[in-house]
């Protein structure tokens, strides 16, 4: 069986590429690569399904929006 999973990436203050997938609760790691950066997100994901297990419902992917606030 195959699913699908929206990986947010993002890039902290020292260059460090952080992902964190919104779907499974605490799924998240760091890398100095996307490469790297992929193949841990990937590990991290597979040990999630192994904790919460595989038929876990995901939500549905609507998008994402940013919001500029002046502060």
């Amino acid at each position: 069986m195959t699913r699908d999973f929206n990986i947010l990436i993002e890039e902290d203050e020292n260059g460090v590429l952080v992902a964190s997938v919104p779907e499974l609760r605490g799924c998240h790691t760091q890398a100095n690569s996307l490469d790297e950066l992929m193949l841990r997100i990937r590990e991290a994901i597979e040990l999630c399904l192994e904790v919460e297990g595989s038929s876990i419902p995901l939500p549905k992917f609507v998008g994402i929006q940013r919001l500029t606030l002046e502060v």
